[in-house]
């Protein structure tokens, strides 16, 4: 390769572009210490972790009702003690399957105030349509 003066400012912009943007992009792509969270943006505060089991069977949740704050992270186990069952949270975008006898665990943030159905969408017997339950999601 033929180094003209086109060639060598071209490589002398690269590398300054590198030597300027190179610990921006460390910081961008660095992994957290093991065992820490990200840091909070400053004036907010990290958001409370909510955890909860519901229980599907006979065609009903227990509990029916969840109570969180807004921006909560909440984490749902949905167990079922008998047939295959699904929990759906429309506005969340939330569908998920749960097997017979098993469980399906997932997390989302409760960022919307408001109480939220959810329900079970399987239609492979009747007394599914009748699974409902609110997600009710209070204001900061």
């Amino acid at each position: 390769m033929k180094l003209t003066g086109r060639s060598l400012a071209l490589m002398l912009l690269g590398a300054g572009a590198l030597l300027l943007a190179g610990p921006a992009m460390g910081r961008v792509f660095a992994k957290p210490p093991a065992g820490s969270s990200p840091e909070p943006l400053e004036g907010q505060d990290s958001p409370t972790r909510r955890e909860f089991t519901i229980v599907a069977k006979d065609f009903h949740y227990t509990p029916t009702r969840i109570e969180v704050m807004q921006d909560d992270l909440v984490k749902l186990t949905v167990h079922s003690e008998d047939i295959a069952h699904s929990f759906t949270i429309d506005a969340y975008r939330i569908a998920k399957r749960v097997p017979a006898g098993g469980s399906t665990t997932f997390e989302f943030q409760a960022d919307r105030a408001g109480t939220f159905p959810f329900y079970c969408a399987l239609t492979s017997e009747g007394g599914h349509r009748m699974m409902h339950g609110e997600l009710v999601v209070r204001a900061k």
